[in-house]
């Protein structure tokens, strides 16, 4: 299993799906799996209920797609942020040998480039980004086995640069 973790825009979605096919693993994206059992997209579960409440359910959403069968698996940019699921990314290399958590580091003005303004993420809304993503940095750290820098890289050269970094871990 290999859970992918970073802020937004920091490509977790789209390097996942390249993981994947090299490896031929499932992929699975916490946020589509939100979606699929809230029957809303995630910008309305967080109108609609609040973070706190798609906090709650992204929890649920990830512990199940941790203890399932072996996948690459991208999480929401804040779900690091739940002492339950940051546990649990941390337990993940215990409760499952050979697991890895790796963070795909992205800065905030790369993040804010590569989404512009996507209506569909309720973050980009928030008028304290920096700070968002100031705090979220060591909770990233905090649970990963291995970081992988994105700036200047494509996907398929993150992707290449993950597979190196997960290959060194495990040696």
């Amino acid at each position: 299993m290999i859970v992918l973790v970073g802020f937004l825009g920091a490509g977790k979605t789209t390097v996942g799906r390249l993981l994947a096919e090299r490896l031929d693993l499932p992929f699975r994206d916490a946020d589509e799996v939100v979606v699929e059992r809230a029957g809303r997209t995630v910008a309305e579960v967080f109108a609609t209920d609040g973070e706190a409440a798609f906090r709650a359910l992204e929890h649920e959403v990830v512990t199940d797609l941790l203890r399932g069968d072996d996948a690459v698996v991208s999480l929401g940019g804040g779900a690091v942020e739940h002492p339950g699921t940051a546990a649990a990314l941390r337990g993940l290399p215990t409760a499952r040998p050979g697991a890895h958590v790796v963070h795909l580091e992205v800065s905030l003005a790369e993040a804010r480039a590569r989404v512009g303004d996507d209506r569909g993420r309720p973050m980009l809304a928030r008028p304290d980004l920096d700070a968002v993503h100031a705090r979220r940095l060591p909770g990233f750290a905090d649970v990963a086995t291995a970081e992988v820098a994105t700036a200047g890289r494509t996907p398929a050269e993150v992707a290449d640069a993950v597979t190196t970094a997960l290959a060194a871990t495990s040696a």
